[in-house]
């Protein structure tokens, strides 16, 4: 326990209670009754740490951890076979953001999507380990956390603008939430692809003037990333918005999913949050495919 307070910052009254009040994180325990924790563990640990920054209640991570592990059915032996890749090319990017070294991020960054597609290096690489960095709050971590963060962002946002994709955009924003800027442009950047251009709207945009944006760029659909579930209020202003489009309107993020019948029988799609799926769904809805 002692090495895991080290690592994530959490303190153990407080991982005794994810553990037997929620069941969130399950160590094993030594004979002697010591707890040892996995690097599975862990990492829930650090995401239930993101969900919960995210202003979603601990009753309700459960929800979220469960969804990301049925999103992912490999055998056990390929996830741990997975993560011990991903975790080597995570400790190779922090050794080059604690060098400040941007030369040698950037040939790992090239290296890196020549063997993943975009969905596995975002998603199992380098989001977590700024995730990790954001967390962190010893001496250095919020300068390497800056120094990562303004490069991925002018990577991403790079992808996004060499898209040429013909024909009507659709429109990301984020729901208000604590969504920073480099989560809502790999959104997008998973969203789209050759067949559809994606732009991203810039965090803070207000929900009741998304109706005017729309009006004047006239998307094909507006898709709202959602960060934490929502509450009733915002789900009537959600509704009141849908209402004011001539474009389609759906959610997207895995908090989108909690509470999704708050949008069941209604012309809002939600596309879930597995990098995987949201662009598929996304296109079925457009093309009329998906049931909402």
């Amino acid at each position: 326990m002692r090495e895991v307070v080290r690592q994530t910052g959490v303190n153990p009254v407080t991982l005794r209670a994810w553990e037997r009040r929620y069941g969130l994180i399950c160590p094993v325990r030594t004979e002697g009754g010591h707890r040892l924790y996995s690097r599975e563990d862990v990492d829930a640990i650090r995401r239930i740490l993101t969900w919960t920054g995210r202003g979603v209640a601990v009753s309700k991570v459960g929800e979220l951890l469960a969804s990301q592990r049925d999103s992912a059915p490999e055998s056990a032996a390929a996830q741990h076979g997975e993560a011990d890749e991903r975790q080597h090319w995570r400790a190779s990017f922090l050794a080059a953001v604690s060098r400040f070294d941007s030369t040698e991020l950037e040939r790992l960054y090239g290296q890196l999507f020549t063997l993943y597609p975009p969905a596995v290096v975002f998603e199992s690489v380098l989001l977590p380990l700024w995730r990790d960095l954001l967390q962190r709050s010893d001496f250095g971590a919020t300068s390497q956390w800056l120094f990562l963060d303004a490069f991925l962002r002018a990577r991403v946002l790079m992808r996004l603008q060499m898209n040429r994709a013909s024909g009507a955009p659709v429109l990301l924003a984020a729901l208000p939430g604590g969504c920073r800027e480099l989560e809502l442009l790999c959104v997008g950047l998973l969203l789209g692809g050759e067949d559809l251009r994606v732009e991203v709207l810039a965090p803070g945009q207000p929900l009741n003037e998304l109706a005017l944006v729309c009006e004047a760029r006239q998307p094909q659909a507006l898709v709202l990333l959602a960060q934490a579930p929502l509450d009733a209020e915002q789900l009537r202003r959600v509704h009141r918005l849908q209402l004011g489009l001539d474009c389609l309107l759906a959610l997207a993020g895995e908090a989108a999913e909690i509470g999704l019948e708050g949008v069941q029988q209604s012309p809002i799609a939600c596309l879930g949050g597995g990098a995987a799926s949201m662009g598929r769904r996304l296109r079925a809805f457009i093309d009329g495919r998906l049931d909402t």
